[in-house]
């Protein structure tokens, strides 16, 4: 790995393995390693460029647009290490992509949450900023997920996320023998009155540090259960790597209208078209 006073771009990154010029510009970032083939699937080509530990790294195309996928195995402990490395070999927008327990009942199972902002009960991001500091989601990304989801049909809500440290005690399950962390019992309706929508285990680290990186990061999950009424099924994992890898292209074309342009952000008043 390049020492501090050198270009950290120059080489290989210590846990990824990968140099600037195997990945593109945006890259998903999806848990599982396994999900990846999922991922690409998609594509109109790939090519796997590293794997090393939980970080496995394809780069390919989606209707001609270039495109990444590193996964961060499970947390923001590692998911933060991807952001890291990925934005020093010059990568800088970031989509999650994922699954997530839902707490609304008017959630179900196979439908996508686009995160709007995230509820930050993980400790990775308090070990760079202030705990008040917002975990939001870059609006452009957030506008190409919806527009990936309508234009592909799937049905989707957008609003907050929660990203705990555990997937037992953290997201108020039992832990062994019965465990109850204290405050489990309140947790989730505390939450559900709070208009969180959904829960999952990287969002809120992988925002904060694009945001205090100056670079674009949003989520999308696919409901896998239901947290309210109970239900849960391993369905729909596709779907938010479709929406994905279609909001890539789609963030490539605002990209394009902007420089056209001239202006720095999009908006309303510009077109796709």
């Amino acid at each position: 790995m390049a020492r501090d006073s050198e270009d950290p771009n120059a080489d290989v990154q210590y846990h990824l393995e990968v140099r600037p010029e195997d990945v593109a510009d945006t890259v998903l970032l999806p848990g599982n390693p396994e999900r990846l083939e999922k991922i690409v699937a998609f594509w109109d080509d790939h090519e796997i460029r590293a794997h090393h530990r939980e970080y496995r790294t394809a780069t390919g195309t989606y209707e001609g647009t270039p495109i990444s996928v590193t996964s961060t195995g499970i947390g923001s402990p590692s998911a933060a290490i991807a952001v890291e490395e990925l934005a020093r070999v010059g990568v800088d927008t970031f989509v999650r992509v994922g699954s997530c327990g839902a707490i609304q009942p008017e959630m179900a199972v196979g439908d996508l949450v686009i995160t709007t902002g995230a509820v930050r009960q993980e400790g990775t991001s308090d070990e760079y900023v202030r705990e008040d500091y917002p975990a939001a989601a870059d609006h452009e990304v957030v506008s190409a997920l919806v527009a990936a989801a309508e234009r592909l049909g799937y049905d989707y809500h957008t609003g907050v996320t929660m990203s705990a440290d555990s997937f037992y005690a953290g997201q108020g399950r039992p832990g062994f023998e019965g465990f109850e962390a204290a405050g489990a019992d309140d947790l989730l309706e505390e939450l559900k009155e709070a208009n969180v929508k959904n829960i999952e285990m990287e969002a809120s680290a992988v925002l904060t540090l694009a945001n205090l990186y100056g670079l674009r990061a949003g989520a999308v999950c696919t409901v896998y259960a239901n947290r309210e009424t109970g239900e849960f099924r391993t369905e729909g994992e596709s779907r938010a790597a479709e929406a994905a890898s279609l909001a890539t292209q789609l963030l490539a074309k605002m990209d394009a209208v902007k420089r056209e342009a001239g202006v720095d952000r999009w908006h309303a008043g510009l077109s796709l078209e």
